[in-house]
């Protein structure tokens, strides 16, 4: 009698405890005791600190001293111009103030006879209640422009369109300002009669005697030379008709004032025409001035300055060592035929590669936060002292500048990982990289492309992750270049790092797919 044996089917292994834990330590351990990987990366991070700070370490231009290194600042905390010519009177309590403008014409040139005869697009002249004559102090205004129409604006950023087209003496503008406690209300009319509300402003704390009357300012003329984008002194003038008054005005007479100073970062006048104002026959003003009343943005118009990301401008240097050394983290062990040990070891391929990954990137991002945790307060300090100006950002701002650059390492950390392991050849695989993030950053933010080409780039390649460390804000009222080579990138600052960590995301899950299905 033959008894028939029924095979057990195979044992199931269960997961080990642990087990990807200890894949991590292991990967950690065999990552720290490689010499050169471990020096290399204290190389990424000195070469990070040291480049940002050479980049930004020239003198101010004409010896500027320490004192002139601060922008004012709006009570937002925002850097502000706040330049323009002021004719103006103290009002206590509430009231109103209405008067008609005329025209609104400008200069733009230099005098030499080639001067423009028309006002800039966001040249300005109206009526304000402003809280006093201090640069960056509460203030709300109702306008006419160059190109925009009417407008009111308050308190640097707030900015509301209403009706649109030029003044002239054949289309005047009446323009009203009401003042009832820290509330303002500006309107417009064509007449004088039918009033149309442009919006309204809340000043939380406004003193009860404040300075307002009338102004008129011009930011630069912006014109195309050989070498690119140029800027041209500029002015604006409006012409008043007799101003009315309600309220408590004090019984002063009316005076004029340069606010500021001068023209400010973004304004200058003319060799030929400076600011004033002159009486009418009739009881009017004719006003001119330069300047602007806005936010302060990057680029050109900037001024002597520095954005914080500029004291980061090392990290693409810093990247290349790091896309050099998540590359050799696997392609050595390709190269020495090491990984047949570490996957026999660990058999779950997808385990080995997940936890270069975590070393590779957190290894980076350490790097990238220490880096800019150290650049960005000894750039900043450095550039004061040289009398630059620095534009100022809020903690918040400055902590995703910091966290993002240690993402923007990390995420170029494991794109490099997953490239080496699709291509297991160190040098191609260190080039493409390169040439995807490194190479892409340089070109757009040179200026030596087209804006558009620049902007394309750093929207569908992975240096879309360098907008991680942008600040400089996007404003539509404030006349500038907002290009990549001025600091603007084209995606918001998480959509670019969104981009960079997609790109590392789908070379990790191919290089997952091909590991198993491969020999090693």
């Amino acid at each position: 009698m033959t008894a028939t044996l029924t095979p057990r089917p195979p044992a199931t292994r269960r997961p080990e405890r642990g087990g990807f834990l200890r894949t991590l330590h292991a990967e950690w351990t065999k990552f720290r005791t490689v010499r050169g990987w471990v020096l290399a990366m204290a190389g990424a991070l000195l070469v990070t600190i040291v480049v940002g700070l050479l980049g930004t370490a020239a003198p101010a231009p004409g010896g500027r001293g320490a004192d002139s290194a601060s922008y004012p600042q709006g009570p937002g905390g925002e850097a502000v111009n706040d330049s323009f010519f002021f004719v103006r009177k103290t009002l206590t309590g509430d009231g109103t103030l209405t008067v008609p403008l005329r025209s609104l014409t400008g200069v733009a040139g230099t005098g030499t006879g080639k001067a423009a005869r028309s006002a800039q697009p966001w040249a300005k002249a109206g009526i304000i209640v402003k809280e006093s004559l201090t640069q960056g102090s509460p203030y709300a205004a109702v306008m006419a422009t160059g190109g925009h129409g009417v407008r009111m604006q308050y308190d640097y950023t707030h900015d509301t369109a209403g009706p649109s087209g030029k003044v002239s003496q054949e289309s005047p503008r009446w323009l009203r300002l009401v003042r009832s406690g820290d509330r303002l209300t500006g309107s417009t009319s064509t007449d004088g009669s039918h009033w149309t509300e442009v919006g309204q402003a809340r000043l939380p704390g406004l003193a009860r005697t404040v300075q307002a009357g009338l102004f008129a300012t011009s930011p630069e003329a912006m014109r195309d030379t050989a070498a690119g984008t140029g800027f041209s002194p500029a002015v604006a003038t409006g012409a008043f008709g007799r101003p009315g008054l309600a309220g408590d005005w004090s019984g002063s007479a009316w005076s004029g004032t340069q606010v500021g100073g001068d023209a400010g970062t973004s304004g200058s006048y003319t060799n030929t025409t400076k600011g004033g104002f002159t009486r009418t026959d009739d009881g009017g003003f004719t006003v001119t001035g330069a300047g602007d009343i806005a936010p302060v943005v990057g680029g050109p118009v900037m001024g002597v300055g520095f954005s914080v990301e500029n004291f980061l401008v090392g990290t693409f240097a810093g990247l290349i060592v790091v896309i050099a050394v998540g590359t050799v983290f696997i392609t050595g062990e390709y190269r020495r035929g090491l990984l047949r040990t570490t996957m026999a070891a660990t058999p779950l391929r997808g385990r080995v590669l997940g936890a270069k990954a975590l070393v590779a990137g957190g290894v980076a991002f350490a790097v990238g936060l220490v880096a800019a945790a150290i650049t960005l307060p000894l750039g900043e300090r450095s550039a004061r002292g040289r009398g630059f100006h620095v534009f100022p950002v809020t903690s918040a701002t400055e902590v995703r500048v910091m966290v993002g650059t240690g993402l923007l390492c990390a995420a170029t950390a494991v794109l490099a990982l997953g490239v080496g392991a699709l291509l297991r050849r160190s040098g191609t695989a260190v080039a493409l990289v390169i040439g995807s993030i490194v190479l892409p950053f340089l070109l757009a933010t040179s200026g030596v492309l087209p804006a558009g080409v620049a902007e394309w780039l750093l929207r569908v390649t992975p240096s879309a992750g360098f907008a991680v460390q942008q600040t400089l804000p996007r404003y539509a009222q404030v006349l500038s270049v907002y290009e990549p080579s001025t600091g603007y990138y084209p995606l918001a600052p998480w959509a670019g790092l969104a981009v960079l960590c997609g790109y590392a995301a789908l070379a990790f899950g191919l290089a997952v797919v091909r590991l198993r299905g491969r020999d090693v």
